[in-house]
């Protein structure tokens, strides 16, 4: 079995900085033309010793973030389009897309995590996500079952409310068995 490492957060030395001198270096490292050994001057002439490798660390960590955020919100934008599109979708299913999607990049990026992995615990990961697809299916057909009962009783209070009136009994029948087909073929 493999050691779990300890995942301490990142502390540099831009941390350290005063926030007007942290603005600064934002300021910095959005215009492209500075460089790294530039920025680094400036700040140490304003009396906060830093070299460009500290700055450089820096700009790739704030890159990354700055990215996922940016993925994060198309993939925002993209999910309120399918919703937008199919006003039939379970708000189930789009946090378990966001959660599946969030794991295959995570598992896409962990290897060496796994491959430590021990196995009892990537069983029980197998099983939990197994039993989530079985327990959304089991969900599916007790919902059908639901509406499908409750067609049927209305039917019947409907018949026993229009036994006078047969016409009227045949035509409403027609209705509900018209939303019911346009139910079962939005599944």
């Amino acid at each position: 079995m493999g050691e779990e490492r300890e995942r301490n957060r990142v502390r540099s030395r831009v941390d350290e900085l005063p926030n007007e001198i942290r603005e600064l270096l934002h300021k910095r490292l959005a215009d492209v033309n500075y460089t790294y050994q530039e920025i680094a001057d400036e700040i140490t002439e304003l009396g906060f010793e830093i070299s460009k490798s500290s700055i450089g660390r820096y700009a790739l960590r704030q890159g990354g973030a700055a990215k996922r955020l940016k993925e994060s919100a198309e993939k925002i934008r993209a999910l309120a389009e399918v919703v937008k599109e199919n006003r039939d979708i379970e708000s189930s299913e789009i946090a378990g897309a966001i959660l599946m999607d969030a794991l295959i990049e995570r598992v896409s990026m962990a290897q060496e995590e796994i491959d430590n992995m021990p196995l009892d615990k990537a069983g029980r990961l197998i099983v939990a996500m197994q039993r989530s697809a079985v327990y959304k299916e089991k969900f599916k057909l007790e919902y059908k079952k639901g509406y499908k009962e409750a067609i049927a009783r209305v039917k019947a209070e409907i018949a026993d409310e229009l036994k006078k009136e047969p016409e009227l009994l045949i035509r409403m029948s027609e209705l509900v068995i018209k939303a019911e087909s346009k139910i079962n073929t939005s599944d």
